[in-house]
């Protein structure tokens, strides 16, 4: 298989004739599929889930159960580590997150599968998993920790996620790519913070006040979290930098705050509606005779051009290709599922504390489809550039079979539409002062101006303690279609 470039350098593209045989065979294991977005192929999980009857959605989920060792098995262990989760079976729940780290540790490309894929579609290989699906998935675990009063364990995750967020920085040269995660140390923040390890908490919450206000400010256009500011002074204040503290007053405007430490804290962490789902969309390139051995495939109402060289000078192969004038790839892309509910907050004794946005699932998700598109379609295009290659010089050997093989790769040229699709849209969070015992708090989430939704809770707690709950609303505007 030969390297394809960007940055300037032609694609390359060879014809691999001793594959042509193997490749139709491939194809027509993946043509009965060939239509349907993974979403669709799942969709009585997917509605199952949607409407929030979750026994009933795993108990489909565990039906499927040989997708675990399948080419999708990191989307099934992270969908049922999730569900339980929310179920609050967090032991369960946790076997699965870790079985998915693991496949994310020890992941490595399957080379003849990602071969194979050039000459069908890329749903022929193991899906790894998005760079934020990877964090998610430690975040989720060490929640289910936390709720469990595990604290050690989640400092263990805490550990795990930096050690994730290096490897991005060092995966990613462009300050373009999301490669820093604000929440992810926020979240490592929180849960130093409620260890009463104040130092870490400090620098963890100062790399997130740098992120968003850097990064996520540019990227998502979000804001920081009020609560962030004042857990960044209190940390700073308690660890004896009364100079930083200081700063910070002064920075975010608020110089008269004093920190306080309450009898007992609430952290809660509200998960509004769905990520979004990945579906595909086509264009249709036209070929155009290139300098020299090569061809051009340009879609001018695009403004897309992209040349490709071939590995020899074959006049032949290059006029194959160009009498073919137009053909159609596949790309990924992503459908919003837009939350119903625009904003929440807490109530306790008459006082209200939002809940403020914190990471912004949806937006991170489009932002880095968005920024490997031109990675996107170079893939597809060497995609669609070797099948018609491969029909052409069977079509010599074999008019019969290449006819065939053309209809093959017409009918099964597809994007990866592969996703955790069950994570939250977004997540919000605040924390509010519990006294000892039990305390009476108010959830109120709000579609628009006029409309609430309530729910009430319970908390007993201890002195000393920080409680963690979790919400999660599953609403959202508008669902996928369905397939048929």
């Amino acid at each position: 298989m030969n390297n394809h470039k960007q940055n300037g350098n032609p694609l390359q593209v060879t014809t691999p004739k001793v594959f042509i045989r193997v490749i139709l065979f491939a194809s027509f294991t993946v043509l009965t599929a060939a239509c349907a977005t993974y979403y669709q192929k799942n969709f009585d999980f997917n509605y199952e889930f949607e409407r929030g009857d979750l026994q009933q959605a795993l108990a489909t989920l565990k039906k499927n159960d040989k997708q675990e060792q399948g080419k999708s098995r990191f989307i099934y262990m992270v969908n049922n580590g999730l569900l339980l989760s929310i179920l609050g079976q967090y032991e369960e729940s946790n076997e699965y997150f870790e079985k998915a780290f693991l496949f994310g540790e020890d992941y490595h490309i399957n080379y003849l599968n990602e071969a194979v894929s050039y000459f069908t579609n890329p749903t022929v290989t193991i899906y790894h998993g998005e760079d934020h699906e990877h964090l998610m998935l430690l975040y989720f675990k060490a929640l289910n920790y936390l709720k469990m009063n595990k604290h050690e364990e989640a400092l263990v995750e805490c550990r795990r996620l930096n050690i994730r967020l290096n490897q991005l920085s060092d995966k990613y040269t462009s300050p373009e790519k999301y490669q820093r995660d604000a929440f992810i140390h926020t979240l490592m923040g929180i849960i130093y913070q409620s260890d009463k390890d104040y130092n870490n908490a400090f620098i963890a919450y100062r790399n997130a006040l740098e992120i968003y206000e850097n990064d996520y400010a540019k990227m998502f256009g979000m804001e920081v979290p009020q609560q962030l500011k004042f857990d960044l002074i209190n940390t700073a204040s308690w660890t004896g930098f009364t100079k930083e503290a200081e700063e910070y007053k002064e920075k975010f405007c608020i110089p008269d705050y004093k920190p306080t430490a309450p009898e007992a804290e609430l952290v809660f962490f509200w998960h509004n509606g769905l990520t979004p789902v990945k579906s595909e969309w086509s264009i249709n390139f036209a070929i155009d005779p290139g300098t020299n051995n090569g061809v051009v495939f340009s879609n001018p109402e695009l403004g897309l051009v992209f040349p490709f060289e071939l590995d020899e000078d074959d006049n032949k192969k290059r006029s194959d290709l160009t009498r073919l004038q137009v053909f159609r790839v596949a790309f990924p892309r992503y459908l919003e599922r837009p939350a119903y509910y625009a904003e929440g907050d807490l109530k306790l004794n008459g006082e209200s504390y939002p809940l403020e946005l914190a990471e912004d699932i949806n937006k991170i998700a489009f932002y880095s489809l968005k920024k490997r598109m031109v990675q996107e379609f170079s893939k597809g295009l060497l995609r669609a550039a070797l099948k018609k290659v491969t029909e052409q010089s069977l079509r010599k050997e074999d008019e019969g079979l290449g006819a065939v093989l053309g209809l093959v790769n017409a009918m099964t040229e597809k994007a990866d539409t592969r996703n955790w699709q069950t994570l939250p849209h977004s997540i919000f969070y605040s924390r509010i002062p519990l006294k000892e015992g039990a305390n009476e708090v108010t959830l109120s989430l709000k579609a628009d101006s006029a409309h609430a939704t309530t729910h009430n809770f319970t908390y007993q707690v201890q002195k000393g303690q920080t409680l963690f709950h979790t919400f999660s609303s599953l609403e959202n505007t508008s669902a996928p279609y369905r397939y048929y």
